[in-house]
């Protein structure tokens, strides 16, 4: 595994090995900002104004699968707190972060370069990564880094406070599409993944890209961004940059929501490029299914007129495909469509 590039200087060019091909790098195209990607204020739920909400939130999940919240209630000193302690974690010595380049893609905190399958990828994205299991505390944390000091007690606060958001955000779209209260309280949020990217700045931002075009395997993803803009979403064939917007949060759907909708919640492709002049560390939580858990169409989204378009699986099941065709939107679906929607 190459260096980490937050442990380089200065980096006066790209290497040949992180320049994408012409027709997948972001090139020297400006894209504007997606001021029309809905930021919802989830505390008029908590003020009587609960359908309106709820019927925000399903159609910009239905439209665009992203959305931003804002007044989510998640302490606005825990956010600061937790993007302090990954930027000094991304600042600290080689030699510490070397121990946490482990090489073994079954340790439970990993950090790397571009990927963990950086061994097998031509082209590498411009970015370090973090990642380890959040929830449950008890199970994981044990596991994470020992520095900075306060490494586990912040992150540890702030991944309860984003799994109840999470909670509330699902609890909201159950309502709106119908299903049972508390459907999502069970094996389908059973585990959580953070994933904290960091991206350098780059020389030459139009041969790169922080992540290439992806949908997300999960349930769904919870986003605290830089104060810097970075993530694109492809609406209608166009690629538009989503604004970070301060103490918000982007959420957007994953492929096991999609499927649990019956399709009617898309998982859209987005994107992570890159810039000249200011690094930028972004913070994904990852909600998901316990690896055993059966996920399915919910039956109350079935009928005559609308039969199921998926299987039922196990989520490692999907998961294994997913990685197997390394997040390939074009094939993620395939082996769990039943094709009775076409």
């Amino acid at each position: 595994m190459d260096n980490l590039l937050s442990n380089l200087s200065k980096i006066e060019y790209v290497p040949e090995n992180y320049i994408f091909p012409s027709e997948t790098r972001p090139g020297d195209l400006k894209i504007p900002l997606g001021s029309n990607i809905p930021v919802i204020d989830l505390s008029e739920a908590e003020k009587g104004d609960r359908t309106n909400t709820i019927q925000k939130i399903i159609k910009a999940a239905e439209e665009f699968g992203f959305f931003q919240v804002i007044n989510h209630g998640v302490s606005l000193n825990i956010m600061d707190e937790t993007r302090s302690v990954f930027k000094e974690l991304f600042q600290m010595p080689v030699e510490y972060k070397q121990t946490l380049c482990t090489g073994d893609p079954l340790s439970p905190c990993k950090m790397c370069t571009s990927s963990i399958l950086y061994a097998t990828k031509k082209v590498q994205l411009w970015r370090d990564i973090l990642r380890h299991p959040c929830h449950t505390l008890e199970k994981w944390q044990h596991f994470w880094p020992e520095k900075p000091t306060r490494y586990r007690e912040c992150v540890g606060e702030c991944s309860v406070e984003v799994k109840k958001l999470a909670s509330r955000i699902l609890s909201l779209i159950s309502e709106g599409l119908g299903l049972d209260f508390g459907y999502f309280d069970n094996d389908l949020t059973g585990s959580m993944l953070l994933s904290v990217n960091h991206y350098p700045p780059c020389p030459e931002p139009s041969l790169t890209l922080g992540i290439t075009k992806h949908a997300d395997p999960n349930l769904i993803t919870i986003l605290l961004q830089d104060d810097i803009s970075g993530l694109q979403v492809l609406k209608d064939g166009k690629w538009i940059a989503v604004e970070a917007i301060p103490y918000a949060f982007v959420v957007n759907v994953g492929y096991q929501l999609q499927i649990v909708s019956n399709g009617k919640l898309p998982s859209v492709e987005h994107r992570a490029v890159t810039n000249s002049s200011d690094t930028r560390t972004s913070i994904a939580f990852f909600g998901e299914p316990s690896d055993d858990c059966i996920v399915e169409p919910a039956q109350a989204l079935m009928d005559e007129h609308h039969p199921p378009i998926f299987k039922s699986f196990k989520y490692k099941e999907f998961n294994a495909h997913y990685y197997a065709k390394h997040g390939d939107t074009d094939v993620a679906l395939k082996p769990f469509e039943t094709h009775k929607g076409n």
